[in-house]
């Protein structure tokens, strides 16, 4: 699995900003997708994940500190994972990065792909 990243930018404090995070291969949908983002010094810190079920269910999970401003959505379609961010502060300037997982993806726990990230910067 090959996943590249993009939508990363300069957006003023308040703004929004959409990562997209492209996949190749033929099984995307069965694979769980999700967003990391690591910031200058910092450790590669986990946003949110969706994880298959089976069939064509799904469920969204996020960590606690990123509820509320962060959504995460796939298009199996499109074999792509997005991340919609809302209510942007400076603090949220980092690397963004993509992940997938044959299996769930759980905070503290590896992934199986990386995707090269995507910088966010957020100005005061």
């Amino acid at each position: 699995v090959q996943l590249q990243a993009s939508g990363g930018g300069l957006v003023q404090a308040g703004g929004s900003l959409r990562l997209s995070c492209a996949a190749s291969g033929r099984t995307f949908s069965s694979y769980a997708m999700g967003w990391f983002r690591q910031a200058p010094g910092k450790e590669r810190d986990f946003i949110a994940a969706i994880n298959w079920t089976g069939g064509s269910t799904y469920y969204a999970y996020y960590a606690d500190s990123m509820k509320g401003r962060f959504t995460i959505s796939r298009d199996n379609a499109k074999n792509t994972v997005y991340l919609q961010m809302n209510g942007l502060k400076p603090e949220d300037t980092a690397v963004y990065y993509c992940a997938a997982k044959r299996d769930r993806i759980v905070a503290g726990l590896p992934v199986d792909y990386w995707g090269k990230g995507t910088q966010v910067t957020v100005s005061s």
